[in-house]
């Protein structure tokens, strides 16, 4: 096997153009691998590719993308095809508002380096398939890797992330210099996370451990599939030892590895949140029963009731939700903290996506849409994804206030 900084110099059938760039070789089971280290904000690298395709010594290529992110590099269309309700409905808001400031991050830096993050994946798979090659996309579905990561944090973990995404969904800054150098030497999602929240284990775990070993799983699946061939992996360098290490030494069976990294975190029944605000609402019920009876009860309901909605209520009209909007907002928030399953944000956004239901041009215009402050509120799509969020946000403040209203009541 040659190092993850060691170019394939003997291998004769590897152009020479290759010599110069990250290479490893691992033959496996009769399959050989040669993984092409990348990097994914340089026009080098899409070269690179570009001349690996074209040398004709591959017989299958495997690309670091999954479905998701293959069809948002290769299809400009991609979003107008999207259901934002069944989105919304299936749990998916939050995931697409995370999306929206990965593809808005990218952006910044497309604009800044003159090339769009992960042009030389895109050469790799739309080259392949020009070429009649086998193509496979070995990455694990992104959301499945937000997910992950997600169950992996804290609540103050969580919403250092929350307020991370939000704002570069809205901010249009500069990307610093420190984190395109990451982005040359590494991964574009563990670049983007680590601006967002900070490096932590719990994120690489998920982000970039979880995903070498994924990604191994799909390589031995490719060989599988095509023995006796040689395969092209193209990956971000950040990958390349880990996953040449992995695929030489990596004793797991690959279904067995994928069905166990595809799984998401248990549902360990209702949060200790929930618990402790329940108990909270009931005590301060029966301490309002026992200082003045029923009324003074039901006046610590109400209180509560009063600051949960106008805190759900002032979130979505910060969004430019409509006044339905708004009201299913108010209505929401004082139940939805209760029960782990519901949101009041998940149900504004769909009344919002009901009454304003975003049309094709809406999708279409998204993209441009987002590179402002404004557009974030004209765009029919993004102010529902707003809508989502700052209903949450709002609803989440005002369960705080309430709940420490009540917390000094009892005492």
């Amino acid at each position: 096997m040659n190092g993850a900084n060691e170019p394939a110099l003997n291998d004769t059938t590897l152009p020479a153009a290759l010599a110069d760039q990250p290479l490893a070789r691992v033959d496996r089971d009769g399959v050989r691998y040669t993984l092409l280290g990348t990097a994914h904000v340089s026009k080098e690298s899409v070269a690179a590719v570009e001349t690996a395709l074209a040398s004709g010594a591959f017989d299958v290529i495997a690309v670091e993308l999954d479905p998701a992110r293959h069809r948002a590099l290769t299809d400009p269309n991609a979003l107008a095809k999207l259901d934002l309700v069944q989105a919304i409905k299936s749990g998916k808001a939050g995931l697409l508002a995370a999306n929206l400031a990965l593809a808005a991050y990218q952006r910044r830096l497309s604009e800044q380096l003159g090339v769009e993050p992960g042009a030389e994946l895109k050469a790799a798979a739309v080259g392949a398939t020009a070429r009649g090659l086998p193509m496979v996309l070995i990455d694990r579905d992104i959301g499945l890797t937000f997910k992950r990561a997600w169950g992996r944090l804290g609540f103050w973990k969580r919403s250092m992330l929350g307020a991370g995404l939000f704002t570069s969904l809205i901010v249009d800054e500069k990307v610093e210099d420190d984190a395109i150098e990451k982005l040359k030497q590494g991964d574009v999602l563990e670049a983007s996370f680590a601006e967002f929240a900070g490096q932590s284990p719990e994120l690489f775990e998920a982000v970039i451990a979880e995903r070498d070993r994924y990604m191994v799983a799909k390589l031995r699946e490719a060989g599988a599939a095509h023995p006796g061939k040689h395969v092209l992996a193209v990956v971000g360098a950040g990958h390349l030892a880990g996953l040449a290490a992995a695929l030489e030494t990596g004793s797991i069976e690959p279904a067995t590895q994928i069905a166990e990294l595809e799984a998401l975190p248990k549902d360990e029944g209702m949060p200790w949140f929930t618990i402790i605000l329940v108990g909270l609402l009931l005590g301060g019920f029966a301490w309002g029963w026992h200082q003045g009876g029923i009324e003074t009860g039901g006046m610590v309901l109400l209180q509560w009731a009063a600051i949960t909605a106008a805190g759900g209520a002032l979130g979505c009209l910060a969004a430019g939700g409509h006044p339905l909007s708004i009201l299913a907002a108010a209505l929401a928030s004082p139940i939805t903290p209760l029960h782990p399953a519901l949101g009041s944000g998940t149900i504004s956004a769909l009344v919002e996506a009901w009454v304003r239901k975003p049309d094709y041009a809406d999708f279409l215009a998204l993209r441009d849409d987002t590179r402002t402050l404004r557009g974030w509120w004209k765009n029919r799509v993004a102010r529902t994804l707003l809508n989502f969020f700052l209903t949450s946000v709002g609803t989440a403040l005002a369960v705080w206030a309430a709940g420490a209203g009540m917390i000094a009541k009892l005492l």
